[in-house]
C-alpha cells in the first residue's frame, strides 16, 4: 500500500529533526512524507532548507491558519497515499511503525483506522502504567454516559476495536475518511483538543472500524506549546475552557439523543479530574481552596459555550 504520512509542525526544529530521522529509519519506507508549516514559522521553512531529507520523498505544504486543525485539513487534501499516517513533530516513530499499520489494513477491509501506543517522556521521565495502575486494558474507549477514555500512552495487550485514536499516532484509510474533515468549529489557536475524537467518532459513525495495536509505537517527547496549553501544572483559564468547549461540542454532535442528556448531567454533576462538575469541584475544594471553584466555573462556562455551538451546528 502506499501511505503517506502527515506531520503538522510549529517551531519546534529540533523535535522535528528526531521525527524525521526516525521516519528515515522505517523498515517500510512512506510513499511521501508531507510536513505542513505555517507561513510565518520561518524557523522551519529555514531548517528544511537546510535539511538532508533523502530517502524520504518530502514534500512541504504552507498554510496560514493557526491551528492543528488547518493544517491537518491541508494535508488529507494534499495526501496521494492510501493510507494517510499521521503524528506528531515531537514523536518518533519506531522502526516498525508503518510495516504494522500496513499490516493490520491488509487484513481487514473494514478496518478505517489503526493507531497505537505513544510512549510518553515528560521532562524526560516516561511515563509508564505504573503512574495509573490498572488503567492499561482499557484504551480509546467511549463510554456509555458519554466519558472519553484515552489510555493510549499505557496501553497493552492483544489488538482491539476502539472507539477513538489519538493524534500523535493515527492512520486512516483514505476511502474511510473521504468526506470526512477535521472539525473546524473546534476552539484554540494550537493543538485545538479533542480534534481527534471528533475526527475518531466521525470515522466510526460512517461504519468503519478502528484498530488499536500496542505494537504500533512511537515514543512521544511532549515539547512545549505555542498556545494556550504549555503542558504546565499551572492553571490556565482560557486552555481549560477550551477543552471544555470542545469536548461538549463533539460529544453532543456525535452521541445518539438519549446518551447526550446523561452526558450533559454527567458532565455538570460529576465531570472529570480536569474538567470539574460540582462533586469533584467539592471534592478537590479541602486542598485548592478557591481554585477549585475556579476550575469548576471556568469549565462550566466551556460547558455551556460548546452547548450553544453544537445548538448552531446540530447533526
Amino acid at each position: 500500500m502506499n501511505i503517506t504520512v502527515l506531520v503538522p509542525t510549529y517551531r519546534r526544529t529540533q523535535d522535528l529533526d528526531r521525527c524525521l530521522e526516525a521516519l528515515k529509519q522505517q523498515i517500510s519506507q512512506p510513499s511521501e512524507v508531507l510536513v505542513i508549516v505555517r507561513d510565518s514559522d520561518a524557523d522551519t521553512w529555514a531548517f528544511l532548507q537546510a535539511k538532508e531529507t533523502e530517502p524520504l520523498n518530502l514534500r512541504t505544504i504552507c498554510v496560514s491558519i493557526p491551528g492543528q486543525v488547518a493544517a491537518l485539513n491541508a494535508g488529507v487534501d494534499a495526501a496521494q497515499g492510501d493510507v494517510l499516517a499521521i503524528t506528531d513533530d515531537d514523536a518518533a516513530p519506531r522502526k516498525d511503525w508503518l510495516k504494522r499499520i500496513e499490516a493490520h489494513f491488509l487484513t481487514d477491509d473494514r478496518i478505517g483506522g489503526v493507531g497505537g501506543r505513544d510512549w510518553m517522556y515528560l521532562n524526560g521521565e516516561l511515563q509508564d502504567a505504573s503512574v495509573h495502575p490498572g488503567a492499561s486494558k482499557v484504551v480509546g474507549q467511549l463510554q456509555w454516559f458519554g466519558r472519553a477514555v484515552g489510555n493510549h500512552h499505557i496501553g497493552e495487550g492483544q489488538s482491539r476495536e476502539v472507539d477513538i485514536l489519538k493524534g500523535a499516532n493515527m492512520s486512516y484509510r483514505k476511502s474511510a475518511i473521504a468526506g470526512v474533515r477535521f472539525d473546524e468549529a473546534l476552539l484554540g489557536t494550537g493543538a485545538q483538543v479533542h480534534n481527534d475524537l471528533a475526527f475518531s467518532l466521525a470515522v466510526k459513525r460512517n461504519g468503519w472500524k478502528l484498530i488499536y495495536d500496542p505494537k504500533v509505537e512511537v515514543d512521544h517527547y511532549l515539547s512545549r506549546r505555542f498556545d494556550e496549553d504549555q503542558r504546565t501544572e499551572a492553571f490556565n483559564e482560557v486552555a481549560c475552557r477550551n477543552a471544555a468547549h470542545n469536548e461538549t461540542f463533539v460529544l453532543l454532535k456525535h452521541l445518539p439523543p438519549g446518551r447526550r442528556i446523561v452526558f450533559f448531567l454527567w458532565s455538570i454533576l460529576l465531570g472529570t479530574r480536569s474538567l470539574y462538575g460540582f462533586v469533584n469541584m467539592l471534592r478537590f475544594l479541602p486542598q485548592e481552596k478557591t481554585l477549585a471553584i475556579q476550575k469548576w466555573r471556568v469549565a462550566m462556562d466551556g460547558r455551556w459555550h460548546g452547548c450553544r455551538s453544537w445548538k448552531q451546528f446540530p447533526f
